[in-house]
């Protein structure tokens, strides 16, 4: 597991591998979520946005930012454990872990040249696009696999509904 380890960084080791790799040419992709129960739309869209660009970095919502966003019972699994997961994909380059309940400080600091979101946002409700295109970046709206989510695991796990 070390390997996958190194991919997980502090968001100042982040900006200064993310330096690097810019003056190199390569180009930063980013996205965020809480990815609390990793499951295959969660790997289709992290793939899918891994090709947008080169380098893809996943801004991971901490414990506590779950907990506000979605709830006392949630996050399901740790922020250590979900960055793991995530760094354990091929297509995932880098992950962070923000304690915010949007990514905005984040992407600002990491100024993304596509900034990822799934296609159930709007792009104008999506945080960091404004910001992004006018710093000459993209903004990429990825289909979301329909009838998957984590809040339909849970709710379907709880309810011992079969498959």
């Amino acid at each position: 597991m070390a390997g996958n380890q190194s991919k997980i960084l502090n968001q100042k080791r982040l900006i200064r591998t993310l330096d690097l790799l810019r003056k190199n040419g390569r180009s930063i992709v980013f996205t965020n979520g809480c990815f609390d129960i990793l499951h295959v739309g969660h790997v289709r869209y992290l793939a899918k946005a891994k090709s947008l660009g080169q380098v893809l970095v996943v801004g991971l919502n901490s414990d506590e930012s779950v907990r506000r966003i979605k709830g006392r019972y949630r996050p399901v699994n740790p922020q250590s454990h979900r960055a793991e997961l995530l760094a354990a994909l091929g297509c995932v380059d880098f992950v962070t872990i923000f304690d915010e309940e949007d990514p905005l400080n984040l992407i600002t600091r990491i100024m993304p040249d596509v900034l990822v979101k799934g296609a159930d946002w709007e792009e104008n409700e999506i945080v960091g696009a404004r910001i992004v295109k006018e710093n000459g970046g993209k903004v990429k709206r990825v289909r979301i696999v329909s009838g998957v989510s984590t809040s339909g695991l849970i709710e379907r796990i709880r309810k011992g509904t079969p498959l």
